[in-house]
């Protein structure tokens, strides 16, 4: 069971992840090689139909398009936020508080962690990232080091009642038996797993700096 059902999936999830980290190609291709992993393994089991084939295609289109739709709105609302100086009045504002660069990113990382309740990850690097991004030459703050305390920050807030998507994706799966509370109270100790985490990649940047300085630097 181990071999038919582990091992299939690690190897095409190392095969995506390890093309891109020793930059053998690019996500895009990455992506083109985890379809291609996807049809073999459908082969392999002997689920590859035009059915599925058919469903696969209208899913992928599905997704495509909604995203290219968040990229238009998020565009259209940045390009309006600048022009009527909303960019220019929140940088006045945030540097007239005279902030640490601690402070900022206390604040930053907050205000991401409240949006992480009611909107999806897309909508918040899509269109409330940029407004953060002209900040951090001033704060002397890495983009790098900013986005993985944020992919870090999203994963908890998904986690983090009152809303906490994860668990209410968790329900639509789960048996009839398993309760929203028992997924919440089994959720909670991985959530400060979570926040240790967070903690530890602030205090110690080069947790998640090391690699592509040695990648890529």
């Amino acid at each position: 069971m181990l071999l038919g059902s582990f091992f299939p999936l690690y190897v095409m999830i190392m095969a995506v992840l390890g093309s891109i980290v020793f930059g053998l190609a690019t996500p895009t291709e990455a992506a083109a090689v985890g379809a291609l992993g996807g049809f073999v393994l459908a082969a392999a089991y002997r689920q590859l139909t035009l059915a599925v084939v058919r469903e696969s295609a209208f899913l992928a289109a599905k997704t495509s398009a909604m995203v290219c739709w968040l990229f238009v709105g998020s565009s259209i609302f940045s390009a309006a936020f600048a022009l009527l100086g909303g960019q220019e009045v929140l940088e006045k504002w945030v540097l007239s508080l005279n902030m640490t660069p601690v402070q900022f990113m206390v604040l930053a990382q907050f205000i991401i962690f409240i949006l992480g309740w009611p909107l999806e990850w897309t909508e918040i690097i899509i269109i409330f990232m940029p407004i953060f991004i002209p900040l951090l030459p001033h704060f002397h703050i890495d983009p790098l080091f900013f986005g993985l305390l944020v992919a870090l920050n999203l994963q908890t807030a998904f986690l983090s009642p009152p809303v906490a998507m994860a668990a209410f994706y968790l329900k639509g799966v789960a048996p009839p038996h398993v309760t929203l509370n028992q997924i919440f109270a089994g959720m909670m100790p991985f959530m400060a797993i979570q926040v240790l985490a967070l903690v530890l990649l602030y205090a110690f940047p080069d947790i998640g700096l090391w690699l592509p300085r040695v990648l890529y630097g």
